[in-house]
């Protein structure tokens, strides 16, 4: 018997209309295409390290990959030596004391836990903070939660730091509207996409908003050993711990990008809280990365300087392709990129980046992904050899006449 075919009206969920697919995704899919095409596009625009993690991680994790035993289920809090290894890490490079049993917890990668933060704090209609220019997964993740976002700007006039005034205007205005209250704010020290480092002012002070305010502080710090003779961290202020929580990752300093190591920070009731969430959603990592992990965060000071060594010399060049662009952009950067303002007389980020991509078949991002005040502003990234580099200069010349 023939059946009737039925046309079924399917509906997504609300929140999946308040997000748009990630930007890159969207991106380097018509990369992929034009390179499919013949056109050798060169990839200046995702900050994944382009060098191998160090010799022996790479073989604790292949000696470990061999045992008959290692390839179960993993601890929702990750192996021992793992968080041993992390508070260790804190302790040598940030001067903080974190109590491994309970501080710290193992992610699979660090824009996993900004999903496992939100969801563990931030109700439908909570403010979160989100700053402009920013990482867009903030947006989009405090979009699926619910929250209401509210947006503060970071400039070049103020060094890409929080306008404080503005902080607390916006925190005042929502209370007289008798909205919910701001409930979080994200912070990103060494700031990606600006490349300004952070100050002990600056942390002391975002310390004392988040306690005066009752605001969770979330800092995102995955870039202060590139480029960067001081390494910092916010829970390094006396007292940040109660009410802050800082994201740290293995994949920009330790050139695990595609691993999904992670962890963060913050006191024993935070953590817990956003166990269970995490608990719900994901399972413990593979035990031999893990334990890779451990090695990997042993690293002394020349694998520091080696590494940014390396990432200078990538840094000239960069300068190079902005100036070549007419671009113009701040010396003192830290972090895994380049940001630069765009020429007067250039239409837009998007146009600039449009050109360089299908002129020169170069791929740059445009500031305007991060935010409203990114608009006039391009990011390049420094995860190229020298020579593809260079490369992506002399297309670029050849289109400016610079």
């Amino acid at each position: 018997m023939k059946k009737d075919s039925k046309v079924y009206e399917i509906v997504p969920a609300q929140r999946i209309s308040s997000v748009e697919e990630y930007y890159f995704s969207k991106k380097l899919k018509e990369v992929a295409e034009m390179n499919a095409a013949g056109k050798d596009v060169i990839n200046l625009g995702v900050g994944s390290p382009d060098m191998p993690p160090s010799k022996q991680a790479i073989d604790v994790f292949c000696d470990e990959a061999r045992k008959d035993d290692v390839h179960g289920y993993q601890s929702y809090i990750g192996i021992p030596a793992l968080r041993q290894g992390f508070a260790d890490w804190y302790g040598k490079w940030f001067g903080v004391e974190l109590d491994p049993k309970t501080e710290i917890q193992p992610l699979i990668g660090s824009k996993e836990g900004i999903l496992h933060i939100s969801m563990a704090f931030i109700n439908p209609g909570d403010g979160v903070l989100i700053p402009d220019p920013g990482y867009p997964t903030y947006t989009s993740v405090s979009r699926l939660t619910g929250a209401d976002i509210v947006a503060y700007n970071l400039d070049e006039q103020h060094g890409w730091y929080p306008d404080f005034d503005e902080l607390e205007r916006l925190t005042a205005e929502r209370n007289r509207e008798g909205k919910q209250a701001i409930k979080l704010m994200w912070t990103n020290y060494p700031n990606m996409p600006t490349g300004a480092d952070a100050s002990d002012e600056l942390y002391e002070r975002l310390v004392d908003f988040g306690r005066r305010h009752n605001i969770i502080i979330c800092n995102d710090n995955p870039y202060s050993f590139i480029l960067n003779d001081r390494p910092r961290s916010i829970l390094g202020v006396p007292g940040a711990k109660d009410i802050c929580i800082e994201l740290n990752s293995m994949s920009k300093a330790h050139n695990m990008p595609g691993w999904r190591m992670a962890m963060l920070a913050s006191n024993s009731r935070f953590v817990q809280w956003i166990l269970k969430v995490k608990s719900n959603i994901d399972s413990g990592q593979f035990k031999p990365m893990q334990s890779a992990v451990v090695e990997a965060l042993k690293a002394d000071r020349e694998w520091y300087d080696n590494m940014n060594e390396i990432y200078g010399t990538r840094r000239n060049i960069a300068g190079q392709i902005m100036d070549a662009l007419g671009c113009r952009y701040d010396y003192k950067q830290v972090g895994l990129f380049l940001w630069g303002r765009i020429p007067d007389d250039a239409a837009s980020s998007e146009a600039l980046a449009d050109k360089a991509l299908y002129e020169a078949n170069v791929f740059v991002t445009p500031g305007v992904i991060f935010g409203s005040q990114g608009a006039r502003y391009i990011r390049i990234s420094l995860c190229c050899k020298d020579e593809t580099l260079k490369k992506a200069l002399d297309r670029l010349k050849k289109i400016t006449n610079n």
